[in-house]
């Protein structure tokens, strides 16, 4: 960034562990994955199967009902959410009028679960729509003898489906794993990553190294970290599912 610079050797990487940042985004990237693949494959494989049961000439207008969140820009959504869980906005002060309910969503606990299910309402529908290819490529001659032998209702769903679709979900749990080290524009516009780095991840701190505090080494020391950390999670995510996958013969 500058023709003026100092090469410092390893410094920017010594400094990783001693920054509080960069260890507050390295554990909340941990709390964001857990609830977000759990809730985008849950919420996924219940609206595919919803979706499945309708009829042929509505399936296609509810894919769409449900895909239309993704396509939704993350910075207006945002920007929709802060003007709804503002202290001062009309929610937060009929709670505080109606119901004695004091509560600053965007400087407490809350917005870190805030800024989850705001994910996960973007991201479930578009992860239902590979969870629905896959039901819908299981033949019906499948299902018909699961009937005859008494393979209904829950069993049905995790006896006969899941095991069969267990590739797809591979794809949806490790695309909702990924996800969870990617996120920016919901800390960055509602929270600025606080209160106190409980919703700060490492997008945002790469951006704030680089492009705030000009520190572009460090911020590309970051980034390597970064990358580190989400090619081992990946790794044991995908090492789990292909056994998962062995077992069901895939």
């Amino acid at each position: 960034m500058s023709p003026d610079y100092n090469f410092v050797r390893f410094r920017n990487f010594t400094e990783l562990f001693t920054d509080e940042k960069v260890s507050a985004a390295f554990v909340n990237s941990i709390r964001y994955l857990i609830p977000i693949v759990v809730l985008c494959f849950v919420l996924g494989v219940g609206i595919a199967l919803m979706v499945s049961k309708l009829p042929s000439a509505l399936k296609g207008f509810a894919a769409v009902m449900f895909f239309i969140p993704y396509l939704t820009s993350g910075v207006s959504t945002s920007v929709m959410v802060k003007y709804l869980f503002s202290y001062n906005s009309a929610f937060s002060t009929f709670l505080r009028e109606s119901f004695g309910l004091n509560i600053n969503w965007l400087q407490s606990e809350w917005a870190f679960y805030i800024i989850i299910l705001m994910i996960v309402w973007k991201m479930s529908g578009y992860y239902a729509l590979f969870v629905l290819s896959g039901i819908e490529s299981i033949s019906e001659d499948v299902y018909e003898a699961a009937k005859l032998d008494g393979c209904t209702g829950i069993k049905k769903l995790l006896s006969i489906t899941l095991p069969m679709i267990t590739p797809t979900l591979t794809s949806v749990i490790v695309l909702a794993a990924g996800l969870s080290f990617q996120i920016f524009s919901e800390p960055f516009l509602l929270t600025g990553g606080g209160p106190m780095l409980s919703t700060t991840t490492w997008q945002l701190e790469i951006y704030n190294a680089s492009f705030v505090r000009f520190r572009s080494g460090y911020g590309a020391a970051m980034a390597i970290a970064n990358a580190v950390q989400i090619f081992v999670v990946i790794q044991a995510i995908t090492w789990i599912m292909n056994r998962l996958n062995k077992k069901y013969g895939w």
